[in-house]
C-alpha cells in the first residue's frame, strides 16, 4: 500500500511526521515523502529539513494521500502541477486526507466541493471559499476524504485512518506502540478552551 505525503518548503513538521509515525506501522505500508522536485524541504521554522526522495511522477496513483499544512500551502494553492497531481491521485486513491492547512490544497483542487471539512482554526473560514462547509471538529470524515484540524490533530486522523484500513484492534495497538496518551499540562488546545489572551498571542505571534 503506497502512502504519499507531499512535502514542500515551509511545511509544518508534525503535520507530516505525526501521520507518518502512525501509518508507517500499518501492514504492507510504504510511506513516501514526495515533491514536484525531489530533494530537501525546509519546515516553516527553517530548523528542520526532510528529504523528499520521490517525485510526484514516481507515485501518480498512491492508495493513500496525506497532505500536510504549513505556510507554504498559500503559494501552492496556485501551483497547477501539484494541483493536477492531486486531482489525478484523488481519482484513484482509496483515501485522501489532509492535516491543518493541507485541506486548503484539497479545496483548491476541487476535492472538497460540497463536503464538510476542517483545518487550523485561524484558516477555517477560508474553506467556504473553496467549496467546503467549514466545521470546528478535530477530525472530519466524508467518505474517503478525511480532514484534520491543526497540527497535532494529524495523529488523531491517522489513527482513525489506520482503523479504517486495518481495523480498530490494530489501530489501538499502534496507539499503544507510540504511547499516544496525551495529558497536556494546559487545557488550552482549542479556541473553545483557550483564554482571549492566549488566542490573541497565537494570532499575533505566528505561533500556528
Amino acid at each position: 500500500m503506497d502512502i504519499a505525503i507531499p512535502i514542500f518548503d515551509r511545511f509544518t513538521a508534525l503535520d507530516a511526521v505525526g501521520p507518518y509515525e502512525v501509518l508507517s506501522r500499518l501492514p504492507g505500508a510504504r510511506v513516501s515523502f514526495v515533491a514536484a522536485e525531489p530533494g530537501p524541504k525546509r519546515t516553516e521554522t527553517e530548523m528542520l529539513t526532510l528529504l523528499a526522495e520521490c517525485s510526484l511522477d514516481d507515485l501518480p496513483e498512491p492508495e493513500v494521500i496525506v497532505f500536510p499544512g504549513g505556510f507554504g500551502t498559500r503559494e501552492l494553492m496556485k501551483d497547477e502541477t501539484l494541483l493536477a497531481w492531486l486531482r489525478h491521485a484523488h481519482e484513484h486513491s482509496e483515501w485522501t486526507t489532509s492535516v491543518c492547512t493541507g485541506s486548503l490544497m484539497l479545496g483548491a483542487a476541487g476535492i472538497l466541493d460540497g463536503l464538510e471539512a476542517t483545518t487550523h482554526w485561524m484558516m477555517l473560514e477560508l474553506l467556504a471559499d473553496l467549496g467546503a462547509t467549514p466545521v470546528s471538529r478535530r477530525v472530519v470524515e466524508q467518505g474517503k476524504v478525511i480532514t484534520a484540524a491543526g497540527v497535532s490533530a494529524g495523529i488523531d486522523m491517522a489513527l482513525l485512518l489506520a482503523a479504517r484500513i486495518a481495523g480498530d484492534d490494530y489501530a489501538r495497538a499502534i496507539q499503544l506502540g507510540i504511547e499516544y496518551d496525551p495529558e497536556p499540562p494546559f487545557d488550552s488546545g482549542s479556541t473553545a478552551k483557550a483564554s482571549e489572551e492566549t488566542i490573541a498571542l497565537v494570532a499575533g505571534a505566528s505561533l500556528a
